[in-house]
């Protein structure tokens, strides 16, 4: 049956995990999966977990295969990333651990802001972080439901495309 409305789990378009040492992520994956190349960035941004506010410090790594973005995401600098970092084994021992899935908001910036405004506070926004003027991203916490963290994001449409350019792709066979 297709019920004809939208659903908090519309556009899934990413899986992410977190880990331990991105470079061994990378060639986990490489040899499991065959996603043999990455897209790799470190980005440093102004983020809000909760009430703290403090700056995000992450090693990240996207590919795509065939309509799912895959993301690798390694903390690094201490304090406001215990949003990862929580997740990860206490000890230090490496770990890839599944963290959250991102679904996408098409259309213009009105509508991301509508639909943050939609979430309402039946889902509490937990996480936001300042990335530059051409993405909006939240996350709601949905570990009770879903147990994981679900990311909504909103592209500017041309960096989008610029950044889709540089994103690894694989198809299936």
């Amino acid at each position: 049956m297709i019920v004809p409305h939208a659903t908090g789990l519309a556009n899934i378009m990413q899986t992410a995990w977190v880990t331990t040492d991105l470079e061994r992520a990378m060639a986990q994956f490489a040899d499991r999966f065959k996603i043999d190349d990455f897209y790799t960035a470190d980005i440093v941004f102004p983020a809000r977990l909760h009430d703290e506010v403090g700056e995000m410090s992450i090693r990240m790594a996207l590919a795509n295969v065939d309509n799912m973005q895959i993301e690798l995401i390694q903390p690094v600098g201490g304090g406001i990333d215990r949003i990862y970092r929580d997740a990860l084994p206490p000890d230090g021992r490496h770990a890839n651990v599944f963290h959250h899935i991102c679904v996408k908001v098409e259309g213009s910036i009105d509508q991301w802001n509508t639909y943050i405004d939609n979430l309402g506070t039946a889902t509490p926004i937990a996480y936001t972080g300042d990335s530059g003027p051409n993405v909006r991203f939240v996350y709601t916490d949905e570990r009770d439901t879903l147990g994981i963290w679900l990311e909504h994001v909103w592209y500017e449409p041309a960096y989008h495309t610029e950044l889709s350019a540089l994103i690894p792709a694989y198809r299936a066979a």
